[in-house]
């Protein structure tokens, strides 16, 4: 099975001022298609941080998606840190140019800044940008798009059918108002008896109660269906009603 991880590039989301939303996207799409993202990471606009990063991350997944630092301002470096980790230079791609030239009416506003955002990799082909053109790329298994969320979720959507998947990841979630403590040996025993299904526990609060959300996940419908169909005999044997796939506020 593809494995796959993110990686989240940008001292405004380090610092707070940024809230980032495209790792829950992605995350979401990487279900639909079959492949397990095991691992997200955020790194500073530091060169050492992102060569480090992209050069573990491409070695230990099969597929890396970075998000942001590929704009035309001094800080956006991504470009410049994914050559440096593949041993290439960072060279201006002449289809990018002329992609971001189609997006100028005025030849003069394509400036030096602007063409930094026409440097890539060499060797990467392009990836496409259907909102503002200035293109992601990638090379090797890294796919390096923008931070903006409407651009790199038109991104990423646009590579999606490049990428081989398996089956889709099932979930099914019981929410009870029971406490996490109550719960932890049913559901122990449980992953006992299914190896193969994903358990997690996640406790909410809500209404001046406690409970807790039980997030069951497998690409065997028929294994999660029995599992869950096992978990909602435990939650009753406490004199609580399961309820499935209620919208849980942590």
């Amino acid at each position: 099975m593809s494995s796959a991880c993110v990686l989240i590039i940008g001292n405004e989301i380090l610092s707070g001022r940024t809230q980032d939303t495209n790792l829950n996207y992605i995350a979401k799409r990487l279900v639909d298609l079959g492949i397990d993202l095991l691992e997200a990471r955020v790194v500073a606009d530091d060169e050492a941080a992102i060569v480090q990063a992209v050069n573990e991350m491409r070695s230990k997944y099969d597929y890396v998606f970075t998000t942001g630092g590929i704009g035309p301002t001094h800080d956006d470096i991504t470009s410049d840190c994914v050559a440096k980790a593949f041993g290439v230079k960072n060279v201006l791609n002449p289809k990018a140019v002329a992609l971001l030239q189609s997006a100028y009416k005025d030849p003069s506003a394509l400036n030096e800044a602007r063409l930094r955002m026409a440097h890539t990799p060499e060797g990467a082909t392009l990836i496409d940008n259907p909102v503002s053109r200035a293109p992601g790329y990638q090379i090797g298994n890294v796919f390096v798009m923008a931070g903006v969320p409407k651009i790199m979720q038109a991104m990423f959507d646009g590579v999606a059918s490049q990428l081989s998947g398996g089956a889709p990841i099932l979930s099914r979630t019981l929410s009870a108002y029971l406490a996490e403590g109550d719960l932890a040996k049913p559901l122990a025993d449980l992953q006992e008896l299914y190896p193969d299904v994903a358990m997690g526990s996640y406790p909410f609060y809500r209404a001046r109660k406690f409970g807790a959300s039980l997030v069951l996940r497998s690409r065997d419908r028929n294994r999660l269906d029995a599992a869950v169909a096992e978990l909602a005999v435990a939650i009753r044997a406490f004199g609580v009603t399961p309820i499935e796939d209620e919208p849980v506020d942590d």
